[in-house]
């Protein structure tokens, strides 16, 4: 039996996706699994927990999650429809996720719960951040000796870890026996910190190709009319205002998804088809179906890249951003050819937007990555 530290709990479209692949990849090597939840932490934790507060990733993560609170309280008018996307959000996940879960009250119960596990892997978007450095969860620390810990494809989602971190961060890396990192600087980060050499490895979510991916979430036709799907997490006007310039050149109308990681005012009246009804199935349909995907997401890039779409990405962060998770997204395009379709608002999105892809290349490559990741997880897992 095989127990999963995997984050899918917020309503984000590639934190429910990342984690069914991963189950379902799991399951495909002859394994049962089950997904290990924790409760809320106690005063001590907290209390350890506070040098957080000095890491601008963290406060950037509370800043979004202060912003998508105060909807509600400031504007009341949105309070039913995020109701409704809430409540998508929660049957999904009773479909999907419930029966897998093992769930500790506390951390002596998680240790407990350890024990009975072959193998405990940890798997998913940024659960190394600095952010949440401290937790003791995501990084394995409460697997005892004698069961086996892996990190598949697990992602820092920042360029550097902090000073204070550092030292913690290389204790809790040389207690795991394999470990794997999504993004280039994050092998990097490992190696700097522990001399250790270790693979990169991609996002589950491109451990099935387009073929596969349509046997798990069958295709469906949302939209008859022909459109743009934009889904942005940041808040840059300046992208808003690119992508109506694009809609208006190319006569198409836009489908937005509105304030999913924050509110933001200018998106009060932006897309032309908005809605809230939308579960990571649907999402993922949205995106198979759109003429053109622009996004901020790295998850809306991996999905681009896996329906063959014609996309472009623009930085949800600055380049010099210490809060800055850009590193996933130049991992994937660099290594797969497309650094190309990165792009910023003043960018010719029109032109570059409509350049053919390579697929055949891509595919290719996407391939070697595919054979590593079945390769790596395969023998983290053999307990023969």
């Amino acid at each position: 039996m095989i127990g999963l530290c995997v984050k899918y709990e917020n309503a984000n479209y590639g934190s429910k996706l990342q984690a069914l692949a991963t189950i379902r990849m799991t399951e495909s090597l002859g394994h049962e699994c089950r997904v290990i939840h924790y409760g809320k932490a106690g005063l001590w934790f907290k209390i350890k927990s506070l040098p957080k507060i000095f890491n601008s990733s963290f406060r950037q993560d509370k800043i979004e999650n202060w912003s998508r609170n105060r909807i509600n309280k400031k504007h009341p008018q949105w309070a039913s429809s995020l109701k409704l996307r809430s409540e998508i959000f929660k049957s999904y996940d009773k479909k999907y996720f419930d029966k897998y879960e093992v769930y500790g009250a506390s951390y002596k119960d998680i240790q407990n719960i350890a024990k009975k596990f072959d193998a405990v892997v940890s798997c998913s978007d940024q659960l190394w951040s600095p952010s949440g450095y401290g937790t003791n969860f995501y990084n394995l620390m409460f697997v005892p000796d004698n069961v086996r810990k892996v990190s598949f494809a697990s992602s820092f989602g920042v360029d550097k870890i902090p000073g204070y971190q550092k030292k913690g961060t290389a204790k809790y890396i040389n207690r795991i026996e394999y470990v794997s990192c999504r993004e280039n600087r994050g092998a990097e980060i490992v190696k700097e910190l522990t001399n250790r050499d270790v693979p990169v490895l991609m996002d589950p979510v491109f451990g099935f190709d387009k073929e596969q991916w349509e046997k798990l979430v069958p295709v469906e036709k949302v939209y008859d009319e022909p459109y743009i799907f934009c889904y942005f997490l940041g808040a840059n006007s300046k992208h808003r205002e690119a992508v109506k310039k694009f809609a208006e050149k190319k006569n198409l109308k836009i489908v937005f998804l509105k304030f999913l990681d924050q509110y933001v005012e200018c998106d009060e009246k932006f897309g032309d088809i908005t809605p809230f009804d939308v579960d990571p199935n649907k999402f993922l349909n949205i995106i198979r179906g759109a003429e053109y995907v622009i996004t901020d997401s790295f998850h809306g890039c991996a999905f681009s890249i896996i329906s063959q779409k014609q996309f472009v990405i623009l930085n949800r962060y600055s380049a010099t951003s210490g809060a800055s998770k850009n590193s996933r997204i130049d991992t994937v395009c660099g290594n797969l050819g497309l650094e190309r379709r990165r792009v910023n608002a003043d960018s010719d999105i029109a032109s570059i937007i409509d350049e053919q892809i390579a697929w055949l290349v891509v595919n290719e490559k996407l391939d070697v990555y595919r054979n590593r990741m079945w390769n790596y997880l395969k023998e983290a897992l053999d307990m023969s």
